[in-house]
């Protein structure tokens, strides 16, 4: 998107796998991964004259638990969006009045969130959890996760999806095509997709 509008854009390489605070997964896992982020865009606004960095948050997402915003208040990082008082569906709205493309793509948490929280986070297990959500999205899927068991891949898909996922031989193809990923077992989350849902243990 950033290309077919001209705009200005570079890719910045992090190595938060390289942390072991950030590769233990504990519940502050988000804070020591904006962490890197940030210290990484801090430099580049430095260097280049930058007032500030900015980052997507906003109102809805202060509902959840969110230590990366704690990194980003430690180092003086600006969200627009939240300091507006913006939700989600009057972003969408927004971006859709502007002509954005992207308006209504579906919500993509970093793969990471996948991953209980206590269970280690590696290159290995992220390329897995990456390859099984390939097969739901070649399925013509839009909303899902793919959540992380070690052997077991669980997957939490909109109700309304459901049958589509249950159509004719799509079961089958997507089931052997994470098994191929390299899961044992495939299970359906019968509550659905819930933004965020491995978090609930932190509620618990």
């Amino acid at each position: 998107m950033a290309e077919r509008s001209g705009w200005h854009y570079r890719v910045i390489d992090t190595s938060e796998l390289e942390n072991p605070d950030y590769a233990r997964n504990d519940a502050r896992r988000c804070y020591f991964c904006k962490s890197e982020l940030f210290t990484h865009l801090s430099a580049v606004a430095r260097a280049e004259g930058y007032a500030h960095v900015a980052y997507g948050a906003n109102v809805d997402d202060m509902s959840d638990w969110r230590p990366g915003h704690q990194a980003a208040k430690e180092v003086g990082v600006r969200s627009p969006l939240y300091e507006a008082g913006m939700t989600k569906t009057e972003i969408r709205a927004a971006a859709r009045l502007l002509g954005l493309p992207n308006w209504n793509k579906p919500a993509a948490a970093c793969l990471s969130s996948r991953v209980p929280y206590g269970t280690p986070v590696t290159a290995e297990t992220l390329a897995r959890i990456e390859a099984a959500e390939a097969v739901l999205r070649s399925e013509g899927l839009q909303q899902y996760r793919v959540r992380h068991h070690d052997t077991v891949a669980r997957i939490e898909l909109p109700r309304a999806e459901w049958p589509r996922l249950l159509a004719g031989d799509a079961l089958d193809r997507i089931i052997q095509g994470i098994k191929e990923a390299g899961y044992l077992y495939v299970t359906l989350d019968l509550q659905g997709f819930r933004s965020g849902s491995m978090n609930e243990a932190l509620r618990r």
